[in-house]
């Protein structure tokens, strides 16, 4: 567990987000609009996220898909070869985000660990509901393992990982390796960045209420509504759908991060929790009162977040060699 840097640090993360709350009062919720006007918003730089910066030295190519092609968004970093590759699958509640949208950060990731990161552009809901989304993320997760992906990544160490979203297809990615395709040990570490675990909803998601800081309680509900339409609770909790129910034996290291102000805190605490008892080594990396989707925010705390995910990369992936 990290504690704060400093009282300038927590009070650096207050302030952003009493101005960020108020940011929020003055836009209409996501779960008001149509996907498409915010997804387009997202693109464009309007709303509380800054405007994606598309690196000229990033690529996209596509693979063969379940249902078509898959784009991948490959950075690498401009000097030096890559020792292995990550995996990245982006959030957005399996409705929002794209593949193209965080080059910025991925690029950063890319320079601090030497890794070559791909990050899935997944199929979104509503329009194609689970379980089209971790379909993409396991076709993408095994063609990483074939000699066409081992030419794009190196015979390196492989890892996985995403962002609150892409947190979970990360988990249920891993789970699908291992009790689809009998593959356990291909990727030697994993990020979960506030993961959504529990479709279900564990605690702090439905004592959250109606505050909107990035998530609120009507967008939790919106955003599981629209990933899988027609399921009830006892049908959410399946370990496909969500793998804090799973048997988490057999999974590789993995370091968590979490801010105290968010409404998937407990996603972070139970799954970790649970990871450990399986046999995996964890990291858990808790931040005062940073809110959800923090790691895409301009905040001080989030270079020291990265920075902390970045180092675990390098020492759990340095054992593989």
């Amino acid at each position: 567990m990290t504690e704060p840097d400093s009282e300038q640090l927590l009070a650096e993360t207050r302030a952003f987000n009493a101005e960020l709350e108020r940011q929020l009062a003055t836009l209409p919720s996501v779960h008001t609009l149509p996907v498409e006007e915010t997804r387009q918003a997202r693109r464009e730089g309007r709303g509380i996220y800054p405007a994606p910066v598309f690196l000229p030295e990033a690529r996209t190519i596509e693979i063969d898909g379940p249902a078509g092609s898959i784009p991948l968004r490959v950075i690498k970093r401009p000097e030096g070869e890559s020792w292995g590759a990550f995996l990245h699958f982006h959030g957005g509640g399996w409705t929002l985000g794209d593949h193209d949208m965080q080059d910025v950060r991925l690029m950063r990731l890319a320079e601090a660990t030497g890794l070559t990161v791909i990050s899935v552009g997944y199929r979104l809901a509503p329009e194609n509901p689970y379980p089209a989304g971790p379909d993409d993320c396991e076709a993408a997760a095994l063609w990483l393992l074939t000699t066409e992906g081992k030419e794009l990544a190196g015979d390196g160490p492989l890892a996985v990982g995403g962002d609150s979203a892409g947190g979970h297809l990360a988990a249920v990615t891993l789970l699908r390796l291992r009790d689809r395709h009998d593959i356990t040990g291909a990727y030697a570490a994993a990020v979960f960045q506030y993961g959504g675990f529990d479709i279900s909803m564990t605690p702090s998601q439905r004592l959250w209420g109606d505050r909107n800081l990035v998530l609120s309680g009507p967008i939790l509900h919106w955003f599981a509504d629209q990933f899988l339409p027609g399921y009830d609770p006892e049908q959410r909790r399946a370990p496909d759908i969500s793998p804090l129910f799973a048997d988490l034996r057999d999974m590789p290291p993995a370091i968590f991060t979490v801010g105290t102000e968010d409404a998937l805190l407990d996603d972070t605490l139970f799954m970790e929790a649970r990871w450990r008892r399986a046999g995996a080594p964890t990291e858990l990396q808790i931040w005062p009162e940073a809110p959800h989707g923090f790691l895409n925010l301009p905040m001080s705390v989030t270079d020291a977040a990265l920075s902390a995910e970045h180092g675990f990369l390098r020492r759990t992936l340095e054992l593989t060699r």
